[in-house]
């Protein structure tokens, strides 16, 4: 009788089917690999279309962003028709001022022979076009309107120093009988009989009298003719008033809620009316 075989002794099998074994192992093993390298690139390829993308996102919202101070970029304006008709009650050559605005044309009558000097710097500037694209910084219903300051060009510039701004030329102060009856232009300053540099306001209503303390205090140097209904229009636009009623009130009260909506085209000096 043969002997069995031990248990847990297993026979070798053929060498043929440990060749087939271990070509099966390989190829296993290759296709494993390939597999690995095509998912690890895809991987590869998805990270850096992401990183990508993100990185595009990232310029374009940086170049998207603005600054919190405005720089203007110039007002669309429209030229000023002059009216055929004026309320001067001469009709005489003399010095006159067209105002043009956004809103239309203001028609001023200047005064050379109560305020010479006035007269003159206001001319001289409206010539250079320093008041072209200003903007009526200070709106106060049923007070005055006032413009001439520099920072406000295009509406841009850091609105806290709107109000500030001069031409780099001072004149004195020239006191007269003129008063600031409504329709007035006066030159504007930093107090009362100190002269003034380019800042001028209009009356709005009648600011004559002891009472009001702009008399003998501001130079009056005209008087509108003509489009009053523009200074009263201009005078409707949306401002700011937080803060108005504090003290001191704040540096932005008073100003345009929207600064191209209330701004000074440009000025135009001639000799007749």
């Amino acid at each position: 009788m043969s002997k069995a075989p031990k248990r847990g002794k297993l026979r070798n099998p053929p060498r043929g089917r440990q060749y087939a074994y271990v070509a099966i192992v390989v190829v296993l093993l290759v296709a494993a690999g390939s597999g690995l390298y095509l998912y690890g690139t895809r991987l590869q390829a998805a990270s850096s279309s992401s990183s990508s993308s993100a990185s595009s996102s990232s310029s374009s919202t940086s170049g998207a962003s603005t600054s919190s101070t405005s720089t203007g970029t110039g007002f669309v304006n429209t030229p000023c028709t002059p009216s055929t008709t004026t309320t001067s009650t001469s009709g005489a050559n003399g010095t006159y001022a067209l105002i043009c605005t956004n809103l239309g044309l203001i028609e001023v009558q200047l005064f050379p022979a109560d305020a010479p000097k006035t007269v003159a710097n206001f001319v001289s500037l409206a010539k250079s076009g320093f008041y072209n694209d200003l903007v009526w910084h200070r709106i106060a219903p049923g007070f005055v309107i006032q413009a001439g300051d520099p920072n406000t060009k295009n509406g841009g510039g850091n609105r806290s120093t709107w109000g500030q701004g001069t031409s780099g030329t001072n004149i004195p102060f020239e006191n007269s009988s003129l008063t600031n009856a409504a329709g007035t232009i006066a030159m504007a300053s930093t107090r009362g009989g100190t002269g003034g540099s380019s800042q001028f306001y209009v009356n709005l209503v009648d600011n004559s009298g002891p009472t009001k303390g702009l008399d003998g205090s501001y130079a009056v140097f005209g008087q509108v003719i003509n489009g009053m209904s523009v200074v009263n229009a201009l005078a409707k636009i949306p401002i700011i008033t937080a803060g108005c009623t504090s003290s001191p009130p704040s540096v932005e009260c008073d100003q345009p809620v929207t600064p191209s909506a209330a701004y000074i085209v440009s000025v135009t000096i001639q000799n007749t009316p």
